[in-house]
């Protein structure tokens, strides 16, 4: 009689399973990021799917298996399938952040109900934050030393008995959290259920908001006021202290503030108008980008762009390969590419830098400060009031260089392979110093008409 032996088997597969069951798990959680995990540590798999054939590999020779070990087709099969899950996961994901309502289905039938939360009293400058997963929140300030919230519950399903059923548990909840209190709500969270709230709160709190989906606006706080805001438009005006925004996706409007300014992340429009502090943004967002009277200057970096004002009087405007700034009291430094730049009255020291775009740079009354431009492949133009003094260095590389400015100290050399060269000084007395270089591109050297 032959002897049988047992079948190999593989804890592999097994393995993989609860792995991967276990990270979709947790994808279903707030907090945890499934992207950036699988992004960084996928080759883990493999490192893991190795492993575990050198075990089987050893276990097999002590029991006389050696074939215990081969990587068979179905666990082939079997990764490539969980990887293709794990990847459609993902794009959804994906897609719900950067297209808004593109996987949300539109459920026939809604219920609402309204909501009002007893009144809290808090000290004045109280530490107050608001969380809420889907849902518009409006905050106003009140010269109460208590926390006021009302608001409405939205729900959708299938049939309006099921919608119902979903909102008619759900709530708000004002809850002291260490030394801070915290308005959220309540009934558990849901993607069929949005929760808007009108909070009031005192004028001095301390405010910070964090909202995965839904409009935010807040007004009249003369402390900082702090949002986190995944999806959803945000709006802030007349504020005494800084403002700081964390955005995906939406557009953001900030007015008469008399702190900081700082926004960060990704987004479509962004205005800021009337600051009595700075304004920073970085990240990417598709514009426009408009600031109006800053009066502590702008700074603004983006993965293209980076641009230092001192001060700014009027205003730029930013968006569609365009730059603009307009009456720029103070110093300006750029750095940029395929970004056509315009700059009129910068009264400053200035700094360019850019690649591929047009420079112009115009004047209604003399520079006061040196002018550096630097450009490649596309044209520099720089028009000056004809009662301007300055002392000019130009170089165009396979180019031309037109000057309305002439002096006898003031003359344009060309070289027979196209280099176009202007050095000298014009006017009375000393004036700023201009050096502007580009290649492939010409210099035009205007008065101002």
């Amino acid at each position: 009689m032959a002897s049988l032996r047992p079948r190999s088997s593989s804890v592999f597969s097994g393995l993989v399973l609860i792995f991967i069951g276990l990270l979709l798990l947790l994808h279903n959680y707030r907090g945890f990021e499934l992207t950036s995990v699988i992004l960084h540590w996928w080759p883990l798999i493999l490192i893991f799917w190795g492993a575990i054939k050198i075990y089987e590999r050893t276990a097999g020779a002590r029991g006389s298996q050696p074939g215990a070990s081969r990587i068979s087709s179905g666990e082939v099969v079997l990764v490539v399938a969980l990887l293709a899950i794990v990847g459609m996961v993902l794009g959804v994901d994906r897609a719900r952040r950067t297209i808004p309502g593109l996987v949300d289905i539109e459920l026939p039938e809604a219920f609402a109900s309204s909501i009002d939360v007893a009144p809290k009293t808090v000290p004045a400058n109280a530490r107050i934050t608001v969380r809420v997963g889907r849902g518009d929140i409006t905050v106003r300030a009140s010269d109460e030393p208590e926390i006021r919230v009302s608001g409405k519950v939205n729900a959708k399903g299938w049939s309006e008995s099921a919608a119902k059923k979903l909102g008619e548990h759900v709530s708000a909840e004002i809850v002291q959290n260490g030394d801070g209190y915290e308005v959220r709500p309540t009934g558990g969270a849901n993607s069929r259920v949005s929760v808007d709230m009108d909070i009031s709160v005192p004028k001095k709190a301390l405010l910070t908001i964090h909202s995965e989906k839904g409009d935010v606006t807040v007004s009249d706080m003369a402390s900082q006021v702090n949002i986190d805001n995944g999806n959803g438009d945000i709006e802030v005006h007349s504020t005494g202290g800084d403002v700081s925004l964390d955005m995906r996706h939406g557009d953001a409007k900030i007015s008469d503030t008399k702190g900081d300014v700082k926004i960060s992340g990704h987004g479509g429009s962004i205005e800021v108008v009337n600051a009595s502090g700075s304004f920073t943004i970085s990240g990417e967002f598709v514009g426009p980008i408009h600031a109006e009277r800053v009066t502590k200057g702008v700074r603004f970096v983006s993965h293209r762009t980076d641009l230092t004002l001192t001060q700014l009087s009027g205003h730029m405007e930013a968006g569609s390969g365009n730059l603009e700034i307009v009456d720029a009291p103070g110093n300006l430094i750029l750095r940029t590419r395929d970004e056509d730049v315009t700059i009129e009255n910068a009264s400053g020291k200035i700094n360019i830098d850019d690649r591929n775009s047009n420079i112009q740079v115009r004047f209604s009354s003399p520079p006061k400060g040196d002018i550096e431009i630097t450009n490649s492949s596309a044209p520099i133009t720089l028009t000056l009031p004809e009662s301007s003094s300055f002392e000019i260095l130009a170089d165009c590389h396979s180019g031309e260089i037109d000057s309305e400015f002439a002096s006898d100290s003031l003359k344009v050399t060309s070289t027979e392979s196209g280099d176009s060269h202007l050095e000298g000084k014009y006017g009375r007395g000393r004036g700023p110093k201009i050096i502007l270089r580009t290649s492939y591109g010409s210099i035009s050297i205007h008065k101002t008409s």
